[in-house]
């Protein structure tokens, strides 16, 4: 494989399975220094072993961080700030749904937390990095579930007490409006942002909410979901193709440009979860 990724520096989050992992192993085989995130540390030790045996690149490297939390995601910035000048790539792509309701550490709706202002806390604290970076790209995972979203600015911080599939719509919706505010804020710089949607993929997503949920989970994936590999493509189409860096503040799946919702094409309302996001993570 060529390594037509040497010199060039990615930041993956959520890489420690699924489509995460199978992106991260992509960019390692093509040569990339490779720095993942993750929460637990035995785990993601062993995947950034895993990932230097099959790629055969020494430049992995891991930032240990719970991303729900905004303290221990600008640790993770800062801590990557220290070692590189640039980034040429931003994968967000660590998330989860909760069934039960519940606040995280820093009282925002765990579900919210996660999927949407990890993105945002992680993408401002390394911005400048991002546009200093010739030609440098921020993708990040959304969903087709954002589809189930009618926003309403003034509770889903809190999620209004509710959890599952619905708070799960909102972040998926939140992670488009992040992408389209935040390639406006890009304008000029020379990088751009996009995000996509991988399909319904074979992974870890979703077992976290207890053992009969993850029964039923893993048998529709054995017969319905697709492959972490081709939930990955897309990602790493954004990330390094040449044709994907004519995009900016776009929604794709199977590498397609994507209609999203009027909610997600509006831009006073992702200009209002910019804001949003800025007091919360104040």
């Amino acid at each position: 494989m060529a390594k037509d990724l040497e010199g060039k520096v990615f930041l993956v989050t959520g890489a420690t399975e699924g489509i995460g992992k199978a992106a991260a192993l992509a960019f390692a085989q093509r040569g990339a220094t490779l720095v993942l995130v993750g929460r637990s540390r035995e785990k993601s030790e062993r995947v950034v072993k895993e990932l230097k045996e099959a790629s055969g690149n020494e430049k992995i490297e891991l930032l240990l961080g719970d991303l729900s939390k905004i303290a221990e995601t600008r640790a993770v910035a800062d801590a990557f700030r220290a070692k590189y000048d640039r980034l040429d790539v931003l994968v967000n792509n660590a998330g989860a749904v909760f069934t039960d309701y519940k606040l995280s550490a820093d009282g925002i709706e765990m579900t919210f937390a996660l999927n949407h202002m990890a993105y945002f806390v992680l993408t401002t604290s390394l911005l400048d990095l991002i546009k200093k970076t010739p030609k440098a790209r921020v993708v990040s995972t959304s969903s087709h579930a954002h589809k189930i979203s009618k926003m309403d600015l003034a509770t889903v911080a809190k999620g209004k007490g509710k959890a599952g599939f619905g708070a799960y719509g909102d972040s998926k919706l939140a992670n488009i409006l992040f992408t389209r505010e935040l390639a406006r804020r890009l304008q000029g710089s020379g990088a751009t942002a996009n995000c996509m949607h991988p399909g319904y993929v074979r992974t870890g997503f979703a077992l976290n909410n207890g053992p009969i949920a993850a029964i039923f989970i893993k048998a529709a994936a054995a017969l319905f979901a697709r492959t972490p590999e081709k939930g990955a493509e897309t990602i790493i189409w954004l990330a390094t193709s040449d044709e994907a860096a004519s995009y900016n503040g776009e929604y794709f799946f199977d590498r397609a440009l994507t209609r999203t919702t009027s909610f997600a094409r509006n831009d006073e309302l992702a200009k209002g979860l910019w804001e949003l996001s800025e007091k919360l993570s104040a």
